[in-house]
């Protein structure tokens, strides 16, 4: 399946006053080379693993499969993740047929808050809510793969 997606950096918390649900999010990588990442992921109270293909040319596009799996396979194979691991919490605002999911980090990438609008086609038009600031869609160090290895706290 392929998956559109446009990433940005979140200026300020203005967009909490907007927000319809919060969930939790813990996930570590079994794999984070870019040709294909394995990750797993504990989201509220259900386990998921989802492999990703290498994006487009514009980072916009790429394969994605996931599946639920039960939160204690994914507690187990955490043992074996890559070090680094992503804590955050994932807000979501609706956005007229599309919705932002915006991810506030904790740890070691405290301080970093990006919305990200999956599309039906990259060129697919999208509101610009006030509090949406630069495009980062393509720049692999926003990548969570990326922020697993090399945290924001550190840049």
């Amino acid at each position: 399946m392929q998956e559109i997606e446009r990433k940005f950096l979140v200026l300020s918390d203005d967009f909490k006053n907007e927000v319809k649900k919060h969930t939790r999010i813990v996930q570590a990588y079994l794999s984070s080379i870019p040709e294909r990442t394995v990750r797993v992921r504990i989201k509220g109270d259900k386990g998921y693993i989802t492999i990703k293909g290498k994006g487009n040319d514009s980072g916009a596009a790429r394969y994605e499969w996931e599946k639920e799996i039960p939160v204690a396979d994914v507690e187990e194979l955490l043992k074996i993740c890559e070090p680094g691991v992503i804590d955050k919490i994932r807000h979501e605002v609706p956005a007229g047929r599309f919705k932002w999911e915006i991810d506030e980090f904790f740890g070691e990438n405290e301080g970093l808050t990006m919305a990200e609008i999956e599309l039906d086609d990259e060129n697919a038009a999208f509101e610009r809510p006030a509090w949406l600031g630069k495009e980062v869609t393509g720049d692999p160090r926003y990548y969570n793969s990326m922020l697993m290895k090399n945290p924001f706290k550190k840049w």
